[in-house]
């Protein structure tokens, strides 16, 4: 499912969380031992399979994963038993992403851009080892959807014939010739049942109302997709999944309260039904391949709850052997007898873990933590609500710096997520733990318009971006300033995507509210980013332009908004990071603002990546990046006269 407020400008590279509503004792030593970037993003990164491809091998030995072990994203395969993982690819310069398994053979499915394009194409990893291409061309973006249930055919998604609608394309297992399947209409394509007999496309109307339709792929006419979701008002559907004898189709709906439920559609009689209903969004909810076992996902309070069930009993699966924390990234083997998923924690990256269902027993096979790092000395996050301009409170995730006291005063930064619509979250960030081992405090406030919080509050900053989302954060800094521990003269900010443009309007509109300013690939013009958003985004322009507005019509507000045309105002010092093949935020943006804010004397830093996008997945790029932010705060805020 595609969160299409937050891929306006995509995933921040820095991923948070939260617990409790108390703000913790620094009950530590004075002088905790401090690491560097480099030990940090040592950390290696896994990534699971597709949730609809084959995560484990054919014969169930091994499970297909991804990490970035040799400083850029590749697929492997990780024993159950455990030990190193294998290589299957072997890429130097693009990050290379694990798929799915072939049912039949050690054959792989893998995905790949070019320097972060986004431009991601298909590809085979065939037996050899040698990469095949099965969607050639140069502007194209392809995606692997699922495979067919009897396994002779798998599905992908392209936009080969029209830059702004993804066609579906089934290709053969064995000979890979492909024929059309369907030619979209210029809606989503969402989700395809196991048979391949129907397809569920999303039309999203607005921010706040979409759409679900059907289309019988097995009937002659496949161009008249059929409406399941006919209602008045402002109402969000999307889908969850088909279920696996293709009975029905999971979705997502706000229609029953502020947070989204799963409901369940029956394919033959039209009706539907709750399935979870919760007091926070349901996140996800599919099933074992034959659907004995439920999987379930809820965001509570910027944690994950997850829940397996046994259908047939009713029962829970209960894990045992596992740390506390997040699990995700459930994969079931093909007789449905283990499973294989991550954990992740504040102070631990995702973990991979297998366990037999039969016994719950789980069994650690990675440790992506360094080596050189001591858990102990990271700190766990803490959940804190504040009060903002109007009264409204606002959530946000405070990592405190051990050793920290009221004798003992650390300078400290608001973390701005990105988006807009997304939400700073419990998990591990070697960034985030990078900065606060160095002595800094890092509040990730999640301002109105952020997700999580339910469909009011999901929908207060629509086109006041800038406006009453900016207020959240600069009274982020005033409920920084209540606390003992915290340095009042010494309070910066710093976002990436949607709150790098926050961090440059915050400082462009409010130019005394925080006393420096990292801005990692922020808009700064929104009359130029809102006119050049890429092809692939068409499907979801028209909510886009609902909750930002329209440039056509809405330019003066976004000049108003838009910190380029204000830079004369920026008195504080910035650090600027972009990538120069961002196709959202384009090095454009930065250039301007960095020319505009030295032309006023100030201070300013600029870090150019030219192998990166839209975030940075090269290792070495992000300890870069993350030693220019250490070392730009302490000349410029730590080093800064109270």
């Amino acid at each position: 499912m595609i969160n299409r407020r937050n891929i306006l400008l995509g995933a921040t590279a820095l991923s948070l969380t939260a617990a409790c509503a108390s703000t913790p004792d620094a009950n530590t030593p004075a002088a905790p031992a401090t690491y560097t970037a480099a030990a940090f993003f040592q950390t290696t990164a896994y990534a699971m399979s597709a949730p609809t491809g084959l995560g484990f091998s054919p014969d169930g030995r091994s499970i297909l994963i991804s990490n970035d072990s040799s400083g850029v994203f590749n697929a492997y395969a990780l024993s159950i038993e455990g030990g190193a993982a294998v290589p299957l690819t072997a890429s130097t310069t693009n990050a290379t992403f694990a798929e799915s398994y072939f049912p039949n053979d050690e054959r792989v499915i893998v995905t790949a851009d070019q320097g972060g394009n986004e431009l991601t194409h298909v590809y085979v990893r065939e037996r050899d080892g040698t990469l095949r291409d099965l969607t050639p061309g140069d502007e194209l973006k392809a995606d692997f959807l699922s495979w067919r249930d009897d396994g002779a055919a798998f599905y992908v998604i392209s936009n080969e014939r029209n830059p702004e609608a993804f066609d579906l394309y089934e290709y053969d297992a064995t000979s890979y010739e492909r024929r059309l399947v369907y030619e979209n209409p210029g809606m989503e394509i969402s989700d395809l049942s196991p048979n391949g007999r129907w397809l569920a496309l999303v039309r999203p109307r607005t921010s706040a109302d979409s759409d679900i339709f059907l289309v019988n792929l097995h009937t002659r006419d496949m161009r008249e997709p059929r409406l399941i979701t006919e209602h008045t008002g402002n109402i969000s559907y999307n889908t969850h999944a088909f279920t696996p004898d293709t009975s029905a189709l999971l979705y997502s709906t706000d229609e029953h309260g502020e947070f989204t439920q799963a409901w369940r559609y029956d394919l033959a009689t039209g009706a539907k039904n709750a399935v979870i209903e919760t007091e926070w969004d349901v996140m996800f909810i599919t099933y074992s391949p034959t659907g004995r076992y439920q999987v379930s996902a809820v965001n509570a309070d910027g944690s994950t709850e997850v829940s397996i069930v046994d259908t047939r009993s009713n029962n829970p699966i209960r894990l045992t052997g596992v740390p506390a924390g997040d699990l995700g990234g459930v994969r079931f083997n093909r007789d449905e007898t283990r499973i294989a998923f991550t954990v992740a924690a504040d102070t631990s990256p995702a973990d991979v873990f297998s366990a037999p269902l039969n016994t719950g027993v789980a069994t650690r096979l990675t440790h992506a933590l360094s080596s050189e790092i001591n858990e102990d000395v990271l700190v766990e996050a803490t959940v804190v609500r504040y009060p903002s301009f109007d009264g409204r409170e606002i959530p946000g995730i405070l990592y405190r710096p051990r050793g920290s006291s009221a004798d003992n005063r650390v300078p400290a930064l608001v973390y701005v997520h990105g988006g807009p619509g997304g939400q700073s979250r419990r998990g591990y960030s070697a960034s985030v733990q990078h900065l606060v081992n160095h002595g800094y405090a890092v509040f990730a406030a999640n301002n109105r318009g952020s997700s999580g919080y339910g469909k009011t509050f999901f929908h207060l900053d629509d086109r006041h971006h800038g406006e009453v989302d900016l207020q959240d954060i600069v009274h982020a800094r005033r409920h920084l300033e209540t606390l003992d521990w915290v340095d009042n003269d010494r309070i910066g900010i710093m976002g990436g995507s949607y709150g790098g443009y926050m961090v440059a309007a915050a400082l462009a509109f409010e130019p005394e509210a925080f006393d420096v300013g990292i801005d990692i690939f922020g808009v700064t013009n929104w009359e130029r980013t809102l006119n050049s958003i890429p092809p692939w985004w068409a499907s979801f322009r028209e909510a886009l332009y609902d909750e930002m507005g329209d440039p056509a019509t809405d330019a003066e507000r976004h000049r108003r908004i838009s910190p380029l045309f204000h830079a004369a105002n920026i008195s504080k010092p910035l650090l600027v990071i972009q990538g120069a093949n961002d196709p959202r935020v384009l090095q454009v943006e930065s250039d301007e603002l960095v020319a505009a804010v030295r032309a006023n004397n100030v201070p300013v830093e600029y870090v150019v990546f030219p192998d990166e996008g839209h975030g940075f997945l090269r290792k070495e790029n992000r300890v870069t990046a993350q030693d220019a932010y250490l070392r730009f705060l302490d000349q410029h805020l730590r080093g800064a006269a109270s």
